[in-house]
């Protein structure tokens, strides 16, 4: 069997039964259920329906998600998170780097990693190259003033530590940045670069190995292996190329909000919602989840 989930952003709410049943109705599936009122519906389905991506593309159009998976072993038991620009708002370095007047060198160099067109490893030494001189102080300045929490965030790691899972902050980014995060949103643990400073002052260089596409791979099998379980088990979400390795491998690969290279190769993708509609494909109801 499999499940359809249907989803429309949270600040407009607006997802109709008339939708749902239309979709329902073209594709023989089961009794729909509503996960919350103008927002969330699934229902089951013996089988994919050929016509599943021309629906998306109509309902991607329209502003809703549309999803398809089997119904079984929905529920994962490890969350792994990208950080910059999935479980926060912003990408860390862009902001340290404008913070520093180099900015728009830097968020070039960014775009172009997070869509694939350079290699990572590469990609993030010169942007970090470009950091040298800056006051270890304006880490603590960019926390506080430029970065901003994604929202669902709290509520997706929260409620799924509540039902006993697992949820690891595994970022391309660095420490300083995703120790705070976790902290504010509750991860169990984090794992990133690491800046290296000298004199209170940035130095330009990070400690090697470079965390990138591959330790994000290697975070996901360590992490579940550790507790007995499988890739399977697994719900990763990220939006650049560095973290396709993880999507494609966990048994819950969520492009969320992603780039389109990224996004052509990942199955469930999260266009319009927020970080709570990785708790609706997992079959949450709205009154399940934990604050």
């Amino acid at each position: 069997m499999f499940t359809v989930t249907i989803l429309a952003a949270p600040s407009r709410a607006d997802l109709s039964a008339a939708l749902v049943d239309e979709l329902r109705g073209a594709w023989n599936g089961g009794h729909p259920l509503w996960l919350a009122p103008g927002i969330a519906a699934e229902f089951p389905l013996a089988a994919e329906p050929q016509d599943f991506w021309q629906a998306w593309e109509r309902l991607q159009a329209e502003g809703f998600d549309l999803a398809i998976q089997p119904t079984a072993g929905r529920r994962k038991a490890v969350l792994l998170a990208d950080m910059d620009s999935t479980m926060i708002q912003q990408e860390c370095i862009d902001e340290l780097a404008d913070f520093a007047g180099v900015g728009q060198r830097v968020a070039a160099i960014t775009a172009r990693a997070m869509n694939g067109e350079l290699n990572f490893h590469e990609a993030l030494l010169a942007r970090v190259g470009l950091l040298a001189g800056l006051p270890e102080t304006a880490i603590g300045e960019v926390l506080d003033s430029r970065i901003t929490l994604a929202p669902g965030g709290r509520q997706l790691v929260a409620t799924m530590r509540a039902q006993g899972a697992y949820a690891a902050l595994v970022s391309g980014g660095f420490t300083v940045f995703t120790g705070p995060v976790a902290t504010a949103l509750g991860f169990d643990e984090h794992r990133a670069n690491t800046l290296l400073a000298e004199g209170g002052v940035l130095t330009g260089h990070v400690a090697l190995p470079v965390l990138g596409r591959e330790a994000k791979v290697e975070a996901l099998q360590d992490i579940a292996a550790a507790r007995g379980l499988t890739p399977a088990d697994v719900l990763a979400v990220g939006d650049g190329a560095n973290d396709l390795g993880m999507l494609q491998l966990a048994g819950m690969g969520v492009a969320l909000h992603a780039k389109p290279v990224v996004a052509a190769q990942v199955g469930l993708r999260i266009n319009h919602g927020d970080l709570t509609a990785l708790l609706y494909l997992q079959g949450y109801a709205a009154e399940e989840f934990v604050a």
